[in-house]
């Protein structure tokens, strides 16, 4: 097995963390029905998701960074962008 680079980990985590965090934005676009912002939002999200595995199909070990990435994203975006229960969905026009 190959050694691991450290600055190609951090960036697939960085990659896989952006990904996740984009596809929120993108599913959120979705709920609101914003056709615009979610095709932008996914085209996003492709490009992000590539850099990682054409990283991690390099090297196995990557997948690990990819993963951790993957929940800090996710947990990271949901903080963010945490709205009240029955609140609008981000993105949504104000009524």
């Amino acid at each position: 097995m190959a050694a691991v680079d450290p600055l190609t980990a951090g960036a697939v985590f960085i990659a896989t963390a952006a990904t996740d965090a984009v596809y929120v934005m993108f599913t959120s676009a979705v709920i609101a029905r914003k056709r615009v912002p979610a095709a932008n939002w996914s085209a996003v999200w492709y490009l992000l998701s590539s850099y990682a595995v054409i990283s991690y199909t390099e090297n196995p070990f990557y997948v690990a960074f990819a993963a951790i990435g993957s929940w800090a994203g996710a947990y990271a975006s949901l903080t963010f962008l945490h709205r009240p229960p029955g609140g609008p969905p981000v993105g949504a026009a104000p009524e």
